[in-house]
Protein backbone atom coordinates (compact mmCIF):
# COMPACT_ATOMS: atom_id res chain seq x y z
CA UNK A 1 0.00 0.00 0.00
CA UNK A 2 1.23 3.22 -1.20
CA UNK A 3 -0.73 5.41 1.65
CA UNK A 4 -1.12 3.31 4.48
CA UNK A 5 -4.32 4.58 6.09
CA UNK A 6 -5.40 2.95 9.31
CA UNK A 7 -8.63 3.70 11.24
CA UNK A 8 -8.93 6.79 12.47
CA UNK A 9 -6.36 8.27 10.08
CA UNK A 10 -7.20 11.74 8.06
CA UNK A 11 -9.30 9.85 4.92
CA UNK A 12 -9.34 14.06 3.74
CA UNK A 13 -5.52 13.97 4.14
CA UNK A 14 -5.46 10.77 1.74
CA UNK A 15 -7.49 11.88 -0.68
CA UNK A 16 -5.68 15.62 -0.79
CA UNK A 17 -2.23 13.28 -1.16
CA UNK A 18 -3.77 11.25 -4.10
CA UNK A 19 -5.01 14.41 -6.22
CA UNK A 20 -1.59 15.62 -5.46
CA UNK A 21 0.13 12.49 -7.12
CA UNK A 22 -2.40 12.27 -9.92
CA UNK A 23 -3.18 15.97 -10.56
CA UNK A 24 -7.11 17.01 -10.48
CA UNK A 25 -8.27 15.97 -14.37
CA UNK A 26 -11.52 14.42 -14.38
CA UNK A 27 -9.22 11.47 -16.32
CA UNK A 28 -7.38 10.52 -13.16
CA UNK A 29 -11.26 10.06 -11.25
CA UNK A 30 -10.55 6.24 -11.90
CA UNK A 31 -7.15 6.09 -11.01
CA UNK A 32 -7.88 7.92 -7.57
CA UNK A 33 -10.86 5.91 -6.74
CA UNK A 34 -9.30 2.79 -7.64
CA UNK A 35 -6.20 3.92 -4.57
CA UNK A 36 -8.80 4.83 -1.90
CA UNK A 37 -11.00 1.93 -2.56
CA UNK A 38 -6.79 -0.42 -2.15
CA UNK A 39 -6.25 1.64 0.99
CA UNK A 40 -9.20 2.20 3.00
CA UNK A 41 -11.49 -1.55 1.64
CA UNK A 42 -13.80 0.63 0.07
CA UNK A 43 -14.94 4.68 -1.21
CA UNK A 44 -16.31 6.22 1.80
CA UNK A 45 -18.77 9.47 1.64
CA UNK A 46 -16.24 11.54 3.63
CA UNK A 47 -13.49 10.47 0.55
CA UNK A 48 -16.16 11.31 -2.01
CA UNK A 49 -17.17 14.75 -0.27
CA UNK A 50 -13.00 15.60 -0.36
CA UNK A 51 -12.74 14.47 -3.97
CA UNK A 52 -15.64 16.82 -5.40
CA UNK A 53 -13.91 19.45 -3.40
CA UNK A 54 -10.37 18.77 -4.32
CA UNK A 55 -11.53 17.80 -8.69
CA UNK A 56 -14.80 20.53 -8.52
CA UNK A 57 -16.61 17.78 -9.22
CA UNK A 58 -19.94 16.91 -8.24
CA UNK A 59 -20.44 14.21 -5.62
CA UNK A 60 -22.97 12.72 -7.38
CA UNK A 61 -21.03 12.04 -10.33
CA UNK A 62 -17.92 10.88 -8.43
CA UNK A 63 -20.31 8.73 -6.49
CA UNK A 64 -22.00 7.48 -9.92
CA UNK A 65 -18.37 6.27 -11.17
CA UNK A 66 -17.69 4.87 -7.73
CA UNK A 67 -20.63 2.42 -8.23
CA UNK A 68 -20.67 2.07 -11.58
CA UNK A 69 -17.39 -0.17 -11.88
CA UNK A 70 -17.33 -3.64 -9.71
CA UNK A 71 -13.74 -3.81 -8.95
CA UNK A 72 -14.66 -0.63 -6.87
CA UNK A 73 -16.96 -0.43 -3.83
CA UNK A 74 -19.19 1.97 -1.92
CA UNK A 75 -19.38 -0.25 1.32
CA UNK A 76 -16.99 -1.90 3.36
CA UNK A 77 -15.62 -5.61 2.11
CA UNK A 78 -13.69 -8.00 3.88
CA UNK A 79 -9.63 -8.64 3.77
CA UNK A 80 -10.68 -10.72 1.17
CA UNK A 81 -12.79 -10.25 -1.62
CA UNK A 82 -13.56 -13.41 -3.89
CA UNK A 83 -15.35 -13.04 -7.16
CA UNK A 84 -16.71 -16.28 -8.91
CA UNK A 85 -17.96 -16.43 -12.02
CA UNK A 86 -21.63 -17.40 -13.04
CA UNK A 87 -21.21 -16.98 -16.80
CA UNK A 88 -22.59 -19.63 -18.35
CA UNK A 89 -19.56 -21.11 -19.57
CA UNK A 90 -18.22 -21.82 -16.03
CA UNK A 91 -21.89 -22.62 -15.25
CA UNK A 92 -21.45 -26.22 -17.89
CA UNK A 93 -17.96 -26.69 -16.31
CA UNK A 94 -19.11 -27.31 -12.87
CA UNK A 95 -19.87 -23.62 -12.00
CA UNK A 96 -22.95 -24.14 -9.87
CA UNK A 97 -21.47 -27.06 -7.20
CA UNK A 98 -18.28 -24.95 -7.08
CA UNK A 99 -20.21 -21.81 -6.03
CA UNK A 100 -22.34 -23.96 -3.21
CA UNK A 101 -19.10 -25.36 -1.50
CA UNK A 102 -18.03 -22.10 -1.76
CA UNK A 103 -21.14 -20.35 0.40
CA UNK A 104 -21.07 -23.71 2.60
CA UNK A 105 -17.82 -23.47 3.67
CA UNK A 106 -17.92 -19.39 4.24
CA UNK A 107 -21.64 -19.29 5.55
CA UNK A 108 -22.25 -16.33 3.26
CA UNK A 109 -24.61 -15.67 0.27
CA UNK A 110 -24.01 -13.81 -2.69
CA UNK A 111 -22.65 -10.09 -2.10
CA UNK A 112 -22.08 -10.47 1.51
CA UNK A 113 -19.11 -9.47 4.16
CA UNK A 114 -18.54 -11.99 7.10
CA UNK A 115 -19.50 -11.31 10.02
CA UNK A 116 -15.68 -11.10 10.97
CA UNK A 117 -14.63 -8.96 8.00
CA UNK A 118 -12.28 -11.58 6.75
CA UNK A 119 -14.21 -12.33 3.29
CA UNK A 120 -16.59 -10.65 1.00
CA UNK A 121 -18.48 -13.10 -1.88
CA UNK A 122 -19.16 -11.44 -4.66
CA UNK A 123 -20.59 -12.93 -8.27
CA UNK A 124 -19.59 -11.68 -11.43
CA UNK A 125 -20.94 -11.77 -14.99
CA UNK A 126 -17.21 -12.95 -16.31
CA UNK A 127 -13.93 -12.96 -15.82
CA UNK A 128 -12.88 -13.27 -19.39
CA UNK A 129 -11.34 -16.40 -18.54
CA UNK A 130 -13.70 -19.03 -20.21
CA UNK A 131 -11.19 -21.72 -20.60
CA UNK A 132 -10.34 -22.74 -17.55
CA UNK A 133 -14.20 -22.60 -16.10
CA UNK A 134 -15.22 -22.38 -13.54
CA UNK A 135 -12.80 -19.21 -12.53
CA UNK A 136 -12.73 -17.44 -9.52
CA UNK A 137 -10.72 -14.29 -7.96
CA UNK A 138 -9.84 -14.19 -4.66
CA UNK A 139 -8.01 -10.53 -4.22
CA UNK A 140 -5.70 -10.69 -7.14
CA UNK A 141 -5.08 -14.35 -7.24
CA UNK A 142 -7.02 -16.05 -9.99
CA UNK A 143 -8.23 -19.61 -9.61
CA UNK A 144 -9.57 -21.58 -12.71
CA UNK A 145 -10.72 -25.33 -13.45
CA UNK A 146 -11.53 -25.28 -9.81
CA UNK A 147 -13.70 -28.30 -8.22
CA UNK A 148 -15.92 -28.60 -4.94
CA UNK A 149 -13.20 -30.52 -3.34
CA UNK A 150 -10.22 -27.86 -4.24
CA UNK A 151 -12.44 -25.22 -2.39
CA UNK A 152 -11.30 -25.50 1.63
CA UNK A 153 -7.62 -25.81 0.45
CA UNK A 154 -7.95 -22.40 -1.76
CA UNK A 155 -9.02 -20.83 1.15
CA UNK A 156 -6.88 -21.80 4.01
CA UNK A 157 -3.97 -19.97 1.61
CA UNK A 158 -5.90 -16.61 2.99
CA UNK A 159 -5.96 -17.56 7.03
Amino acid sequence: MATEVKEGQDIRKLVRTLVQNHGDEKAELIPILHEINRELGYISDEAIKELSKRMNLPSSHIYSVATFYRMLSTEPRGRHVIQFCESAPCHVTGGRLVWQKLQRELGLPKGETSQDNKWTLLTTSCLGLCGVGPVMVIDNDIYGNVTPEQVPGILKNYE
